[in-house]
């Protein structure tokens, strides 16, 4: 057994819980090597001593002070000032989808065509921004208008087409059973005969 080996079980010798042939190793390198049959010693020593301590048992109030004090001194300041519910947000699940839809919204900006420019104060300008948004807001609404009145006219252009398409298929139907007894058949020289 190496002297690193031995610094491995020396912890479960200590404690009494090293058995078999792990121990006798052990033992016999002990007896081979000082500097470690020093630490053992040294460690042995020092496990008896805090054998040998009596337990103290802490004043009551003292927990009290500790359990009053520990909130004040360790929180942080955005913590103080915002309270709890930003803690929850700093939840592991919620940064990584906050990560991820970073991720998602700076593909998106990468790969689409838009062109991105930088933010003038005139941009911010409340009236151009009601105008820009009144507009847009607008069109939209012209576009769903104009998309449903075609798409209403479609409709009823098919709906005209099919019901033109079942009167001549009705009218193909009922031709050849009216007309077998009204045409007169003409023989071969072109007399009629009836």
């Amino acid at each position: 057994m190496t002297c690193a080996e031995l610094d491995l079980l020396l912890c479960d010798y200590v404690d009494g819980t090293l058995h078999g042939s792990a121990k006798s190793a052990l033992e016999e390198h002990l007896a081979g090597c000082s500097a470690c049959s020093e630490l053992v010693q040294d460690i042995s020593g020092a496990m008896d001593f805090i054998d040998r301590a009596a337990e103290v048992e802490p004043p009551p109030e003292l927990m009290t002070r500790i359990l009053h004090e520990i909130p004040y001194v360790r929180q942080p300041r955005w913590r103080r000032m915002f309270g709890g519910w930003f803690e929850s947000i700093l939840q592991p699940r919620y940064v990584m989808g906050m990560a991820m839809t970073l991720v998602s919204f700076s593909m998106i900006a990468r790969y689409s065509p838009m062109t991105v420019r930088q933010l003038r104060p005139a941009d911010l300008d409340p009236v151009k921004i009601w105008v820009s948004v009144d507009d847009r807001a607008h069109r939209s609404w012209d576009r769903a208008v104009k998309y449903y009145e075609n798409l209403r006219w479609v409709l009823e252009l098919q709906s005209r087409l099919k019901e033109w398409t079942d009167q001549e298929q009705e009218l193909q139907k009922n031709a050849p059973a009216a007309g077998t007894g009204d045409v007169p058949v003409k023989n071969k020289v072109g007399s009629n005969k009836k």
